[in-house]
């Protein structure tokens, strides 16, 4: 398709966590090189990244812990993670409400967590379009995982007084759709991760969700690294931004790695371990707060992830070979697919000893069956047109232009 040249007025609308914001910075960068003018409301944590895509942050304050705060934060119930959500998005919508007032775009793009913007979006008669940076619910969702997933929290007084807030904060603003449907069903989406990722793809209703893919730029600006020339084999490790507060995993990665001859290994901690919760640390094991993840996938032989979406992803995107230490929410999910790819293994944390995490690696590394199947994922991914087509798209449903 050729680009639209009219120029448009595009909002984008997210939270301040990195998981979210990332996925779709390109599809951002990309819009703004087109020529439109875009908005993107965000807390003040990650407005540099936002400006630094050409758009124009719309900053406005939230609840919702920031990128760096304690996982311990959020909880450790399905109440506990979903009501922040909805707490934010009530005092967060006459905020953003003020901010475009007198400037209301020509179409509403946002983060699955952004619920303002869907309310926004009604209110002022604009296509809307979700960008998801993980898993959609596919036919037959609701009766396979959310409803039993619900069924005991539904029958507390805690989750009842949930749901009829949520349903009464929709209705004040002319919605009348439940709260599981506002949240899960956007009528139009864009899939930042592979198909491949996707459990029950088939099941998915491609009208509504069209698969793009990782949307993955030179990110220069993070920084290189460079392989040192005796590494024989380069290992990662992340658990991501959020779930980072794990200094016993951190430990047994330091065991299972370091003694292996020729072995390199980059362990990235998070803000909430110091080096000396690790103890003693070999030469051959760097250990940072933060690294240019992808920059060094591109040179390493494995992965060890805590299987989030955007981790996930850049591991198949690179074709790198993975273990998978889920940790929290969609992760586990992702562990199973990826270990069904034939592109990784799946170590719940509870077994990701020094000894399960050595013979994970030693059998994923130098295995050519998986070595072809990271391939064949890798071309699959790059077929599915990633930020040129995400914006491709976004620009078909601009008012006045027809999809393609």
């Amino acid at each position: 398709m050729t680009p639209v040249t009219a120029p448009a007025h595009i909002a984008m609308f997210s939270i301040a966590a990195h998981g979210h914001v990332n996925p779709g910075i390109e599809v951002i960068r990309e819009l703004v090189a087109r020529g439109h003018r875009v908005t993107y409301a965000i807390p003040p944590a990650l407005a540099d990244k936002v400006a630094a895509t050409g758009a124009e942050p719309v900053l406005y304050t939230s609840t919702l812990p920031g990128p760096d705060a304690d996982p311990e934060a959020w909880g450790t119930t399905l109440l506990d993670n979903v009501e922040p959500f909805l707490d934010d998005a009530i005092q967060a919508l006459p905020q953003l409400v003020e901010a475009y007032a007198g400037d209301t775009p020509d179409l509403v793009l946002h983060d699955i967590a952004s619920y303002p913007a869907r309310v926004l979006a009604h209110r002022w008669g604009v296509p809307a379009i979700s960008l998801s940076p993980n898993l959609v619910a596919w036919e037959g969702y609701e009766e396979e995982v959310a409803e039993p997933m619900w069924r005991e929290p539904r029958q507390t007084e805690r989750g009842r007084a949930y749901y009829a807030r949520f349903e009464a904060w929709l209705a004040e603003n002319g919605i009348t759709r439940d709260p599981d449907s506002f949240a899960g069903r956007p009528d139009r989406s864009l899939v930042l991760i592979p198909k491949a990722l996707q459990p029950h793809a088939d099941r998915v209703d491609e009208r509504v969700h069209t698969f793009v893919g990782a949307c993955q730029g030179d990110r220069a600006d993070q920084g290189d690294w460079q392989r040192p020339a005796d590494a024989e084999k380069v290992v990662l490790v992340s658990l991501g931004s959020a779930f980072t507060k794990q200094p016993d995993f951190y430990r047994e990665c330091v065991r299972a790695f370091a003694d292996l001859p020729g072995w390199h290994v980059v362990l990235q901690v998070g803000r909430h371990v110091t080096r000396a919760e690790l103890g003693d640390v070999p030469d051959r094991v760097e250990v940072h707060h933060w690294v240019p993840q992808l920059a060094i996938l591109r040179q390493a032989d494995l992965f060890v992830t805590h299987a989030g979406a955007g981790g996930s992803q850049e591991g198949l995107a690179t074709a790198t070979p993975m273990i998978a230490v889920p940790q929290a929410v969609d992760q586990f999910g992702n562990a199973d697919m990826l270990q069904s790819l034939g592109v990784a293994r799946h170590l719940p944390a509870e077994e990701a000893t020094a000894d399960r995490l050595r013979e994970a690696a030693l059998a994923l590394v130098d295995d050519p069956e998986v070595a072809r199947r990271l391939k064949e994922v890798q071309t699959q991914m790059a077929q599915e047109g990633g930020t040129r087509r995400a914006a491709d798209l976004i620009e078909a449903e601009l008012p006045g232009r027809a999809r393609s």
